[in-house]
């Protein structure tokens, strides 16, 4: 028995922890992770969602499967590549990685 109340005067003795520095942990926890993760993926993806607003016809580029093809058609959510000679295929404009400079392609 003697133990036993040792065991919770130790214990009463440590206190509630504050619960400010809780709260502030975890706000610092979600700025941390805005700023090394959520901010830079928005980012990207507004650079993107540019990209391929910015797509036309003649573009030459390369896609997210890494296939190179020059533009052919634009079809609302849609592109057509030409990617040999007499050979189109149709991708999602969301597959387009990166434009190419002109001429890129034809130095491959």
């Amino acid at each position: 028995m003697l133990f036993v109340s040792n065991a919770y005067a130790q214990a009463g003795a440590a206190g509630e922890p504050n619960p400010m520095i809780t709260i502030l942990m975890f706000a610092g926890l979600f700025a941390f992770m805005y700023f090394l993760i959520i901010r830079p993926q928005r980012k990207r993806q507004k650079e993107h969602n540019d990209l391929v607003g910015a797509l036309g016809k003649g573009d030459e580029v390369v896609t997210t499967s890494g296939m190179l093809g020059k533009i052919t058609k634009l079809e609302g959510d849609y592109v057509v590549l030409e990617v040999s000679n007499n050979l189109e295929l149709k991708f999602q404009k969301v597959a387009v990685h990166a434009v190419l400079p002109k001429g890129t392609i034809k130095a491959i």
